[in-house]
């Protein structure tokens, strides 16, 4: 974009630009910490409330759930109303949410609190993806994206071995109370300092007629395959990431909690190396498909590293953690994708429906990992620590589903491909 666009100064608009998308990584950082924490206090949980495997995974899948329902919600409201209103009213739910949490007494209200949480931060990831779209070219979008994302990688890193320590020194309830305290002042410097690029301030508009825009995403084929990438891909691994990597390395590995926190932590530090440098390869190569095909082909290779591994090994979960991190992140050039093969005034919505299925994925496999390793438990023959290996290889076969959706996806050439494919 040019930076003499509108009125403003250069100076101003690099000032705007910078808030847009420092503020909307912060948000960022919080809607990862939640989406990863529970895999750190489930001992906690599992005691205060007196759950079993499966009731956990349902506390850690309410996120997922309205995180799912709300994505395509997300995307009309940035394309509409603008990601500046949607941005703050989410931080201010989901700042009500994290202090609710922290203060449930029951696991009910635990799981509605949750599920609050969850509301709020479910508009952060379009919409910071929509201020990526405004405030920076077509060639850079996935690079942008990739840096980005370090700051929910962050958060998320915060949200293991940092938050499996604090916990032992705070409670974790003052954890989510003072997170959202955080929030909640977040969504006030949102409101006052994320501005949209010049060029699009005014667009919304052109999605005025929100459910004409939608239908075009919707019914465009092109859109799909993105969708069922981050079904098989993003759904495993966030459910790994997010709640059972820790208590596999726990019981099926004999590793202490913050020992696995640290694993956990390592996958998390090597993607946050990955995650930009894959955006950055596929702008400069103008490539996206092959990236996400081989992607997604070697993180299903090493799902079977970490069932091979022997026991104990802790030499082994540390390469199987780096190899995890470093195969995964090619799932995330399909918001890239989603968004270059549907019109550019309708970025939000489609990168919405891209993510969805991650999410959607995350809320069936979560529980369903618990289920496998409740019922495993007294049908394998090494007990609990089998039963957690059959859990997890549930969710190597899942990732054969991004498998064959990589292979479907149309190639853009890293440039929106919508009016050239409207013309044929």
């Amino acid at each position: 974009m040019s930076e003499n666009s509108g009125n403003a100064t250069p100076g101003h608009l690099a000032w705007w630009r910078g808030s847009a998308i420092a503020l909307s990584c912060c948000a960022f950082f919080i809607a990862f910490f939640h989406r990863v924490s529970t895999g750190s206090v489930a001992g906690e949980l599992q005691h205060e409330f007196a759950i079993g495997a499966a009731a956990l995974g349902t506390l850690g899948a309410t996120y997922f759930y309205i995180y799912a329902l709300m994505q395509v919600p997300s995307g009309v409201l940035a394309d509409t109303l603008g990601p500046r209103v949607t941005l703050a009213l989410g931080m201010l739910i989901a700042g009500a949410g994290s202090i609710a949490y922290g203060l449930a007494g029951s696991f009910t209200a635990a799981a509605v609190a949750r599920t609050f949480a969850g509301l709020g931060v479910s508009v952060v990831f379009v919409c910071m993806l929509k201020l990526c779209a405004g405030w920076f070219h077509e060639r850079r979008f996935a690079t942008a994206v990739g840096a980005a994302n370090v700051a929910g990688i962050a958060g998320a890193l915060a949200a293991t071995a940092p938050l499996a320590w604090l916990i032992t020194v705070v409670s974790w309830r003052s954890v989510f109370v003072a997170l959202g305290v955080a929030s909640l002042a977040l969504a006030l410097g949102i409101w006052l300092f994320v501005r949209e690029a010049p060029h699009v301030a005014g667009a919304n508009a052109a999605t005025a007629d929100w459910r004409r825009a939608l239908a075009v995403v919707a019914t465009n084929p092109a859109t799909w395959p993105p969708f069922w990438v981050n079904v098989g891909i993003s759904g495993a691994y966030m459910t790994f990431i997010g709640l059972w990597a820790a208590p596999f390395l726990v019981h099926a590995h004999g590793l202490t909690p913050v020992a696995a926190g640290r694993c956990t932590a390592l996958i998390l530090i090597t993607f946050a190396v990955s995650v930009p440098l894959i955006g950055w390869l596929s702008d400069r190569l103008g490539v996206r498909r092959p990236l996400v095909i081989a992607s997604a082909v070697a993180y299903s290779a090493v799902g079977l590293i970490w069932l091979a591994l022997p026991i104990p090994s802790a030499n082994g979960t540390v390469v199987a953690a780096l190899l995890t991190g470093l195969a995964v992140p090619g799932f995330t050039l399909t918001w890239s994708l989603a968004k270059e093969v549907n019109p550019p005034e309708c970025a939000g919505m489609a990168i919405a429906i891209a993510n969805i299925g991650g999410f959607a994925a995350s809320g069936l496999l979560q529980p369903l990992v618990g289920w496998v390793v409740d019922h495993g438990a007294g049908m394998v023959a090494g007990g609990s620590a089998d039963a957690y290996r059959l859990g997890i290889g549930v969710l190597v076969a899942w990732s054969l589903i991004g498998i064959v959706a990589a292979c479907r996806l149309t190639e853009t050439r890293c440039r929106n491909v919508w009016h050239a494919a409207a013309a044929r």
